[in-house]
């Protein structure tokens, strides 16, 4: 739906959004008074209860077990008799697992040829053919025991005057790296942090070790391992300790940077950007304006030739039949529903429930379950085909559409997106989000107008006036894109500015 022409003065047409003909019930655009008035859809409505802003309420009578529909999907059943003008949410909503009749696609669809005439941003090329936007010598702990000594290294250059063209040096520290079980867990965290050291957003890096931990330096600087030229490796046993690893890494990384210095930004074209979408303290809002309007966004740049990977599993669920019809081929349409039947198995494990995802702050903003939450999450990739399905921290090689499988726990997803070779991430949020990550610019976008204004330090740009009535999805849309394009180009979002730098690795075994 296109939130056009909505006042922003309360009047008793404009006060609740209906997004579909099958629902059931409304948004609250505002706070709504019991006793108010309301004609939505032509019908008038006597609001029954006081009911906050993006919450439901009903514009029909449901009965105890019929279903209750938004953005004309199935949110959950009635638990009782809800009246029109009633608030429905978690006290008169039950959860239940769905169950789907898919309807996997037939044939494939190609990869696009790229355009001839495209936008372009001012990147830096690197050897492989990716493009960074940003320049960053990264110094990455092999295991929690170098962790502090990794920050006090890249701290060690706060103060010190950088070169042309080198964007600063940044620690990755992390809580992984010994005590795993040897196989998928371990693999995972290589996976991972292989995709850190060869990050295109990375000039060069430090690998770092204690000596003896699970996780060797070795596996990062054999012959075959990603820019050999660039990557330096240490231990701190073998350095003389904290002291010792400290000057050692500042002498590498002053010769690193004397390399890094000679690369300078460069017209590219924008098939070279890689965008992570995420979204964290989601609101009611979000899927109606920042989602939406993200994309609208990614759907521009996928017919550019560029990238957009949408993550989190965990808020696919209940929508994934939406993406696998979208899917390329059945074959990706299959590899997505094994991750969500993964993580189910997954969860199962530990006794808990895709339903244990929305945050009181999520319920709080009207979202009643992860239903709900899903079906707004989705709309983030827009409407282009799926092209890929990977898993976290896989390298993402497909153009167009792809989906990463990621937790739905923000710090542990950016931290896939990014070893996956995501070179900028576009972060929603409702609630607010504070959150970065130490290579990679993360643009904010607010889907209400009262948190963009409340938390403008941390918000890039504000979807909510789409709600509010001042822009279009699509005028919002392009908004993003035109500041993804600059960011890409060098501009500094919110989170760097306030240098955020949070690392997460995804710890998917038991600790020995």
């Amino acid at each position: 739906m296109e939130l056009l022409e909505i006042a922003k003065l309360p009047t008793a047409e404009n006060s609740a959004i209906h997004l579909n003909p099958l629902d059931n019930v409304a948004i609250a655009r505002v706070p709504l008074s019991a006793g108010a008035k309301l004609r939505v859809d032509g019908v008038p409505i006597d609001v029954l209860d006081a009911i906050p802003a993006g919450h439901k309420i009903a514009v029909a009578r449901i009965q105890p077990g019929e279903v209750i529909h938004r953005y004309g999907q199935t949110i959950g059943r009635a638990k009782q008799l809800i009246e029109p003008g009633k608030h429905v949410h978690t006290h008169n909503v039950s959860f239940e697992e769905l169950s789907f009749h898919y309807e996997f696609p037939s044939g494939e669809i190609p990869y696009p040829a790229p355009p001839k005439n495209t936008a372009t941003f001012l990147g830096y090329k690197r050897e492989d053919g990716r493009v960074g936007t940003r320049n960053y010598i990264a110094v990455v702990a092999a295991s929690n025991c170098a962790a502090h000594t990794a920050e006090l290294i890249a701290g060690s250059f706060d103060d010190e005057r950088l070169p042309p063209h080198v964007d600063g040096v940044v620690a990755f520290p992390h809580g992984e790296g010994c005590g795993h079980t040897i196989g998928p867990d371990t693999d995972q965290l290589q996976r991972t942090l292989t995709g850190v050291l060869a990050h295109p957003n990375v000039s060069a890096a430090v690998i770092l070790g204690l000596g003896c931990e699970v996780n060797q330096i070795d596996h990062y600087l054999g012959p075959n391992a990603a820019r050999t030229s660039r990557l330096v490796g240490m231990t701190l046993q073998s350095s003389g300790g904290t002291r010792g690893a400290i000057e050692a890494a500042r002498r590498e990384i002053h010769k690193l940077m004397e390399q890094a210095s000679g690369e300078e930004r460069t017209e590219v074209p924008v098939s070279k950007i890689t965008l992570g979408l995420n979204c964290g303290g989601s609101d009611s809002f979000s899927g109606i304006t920042a989602n939406p309007a993200l994309g609208i966004c990614c759907d521009l740049l996928a017919a550019l030739g560029g990238t957009a990977v949408l993550a989190e599993t965990t808020e696919i669920f209940g929508a994934e039949h939406l993406l696998v019809g979208r899917a390329r081929n059945r074959q990706v349409a299959e590899r997505l529903l094994g991750f969500v039947k993964g993580y189910k198995q997954y969860l199962v494990r530990f006794g808990g429930s895709f339903d244990d995802n929305p945050s009181p702050g999520n319920k709080e903003g009207g979202l009643t379950n992860i239903l709900e939450k899903s079906l707004g999450a989705v709309a983030k990739a827009g409407s282009s085909p799926m092209m890929d399905a990977v898993d976290y921290a896989e390298r993402i090689n497909s153009p167009g559409f792809v989906f990463m499988n990621t937790p739905g726990y923000d710090p542990v997803s950016l931290t896939g997106l990014a070893a996956g070779g995501c070179n900028l991430i576009a972060f929603t949020t409702g609630r607010g989000s504070a959150i970065g990550f130490p290579s990679i610019p993360v643009m904010k976008i607010a889907s209400n107008g009262t948190t963009y204004r409340r938390m403008q330090d941390n918000m890039d740009i504000n979807a909510g006036a789409i709600a509010d009535g001042e822009k279009s999805i699509q005028a919002v849309g392009h908004e993003i894109f035109d500041f993804m394009l600059r960011v890409a180009s060098g501009e500094k979002t919110c989170s760097e500015r306030l240098g955020h730098k949070e690392f997460v690795p995804w710890r998917i075994g038991p600790v020995l």
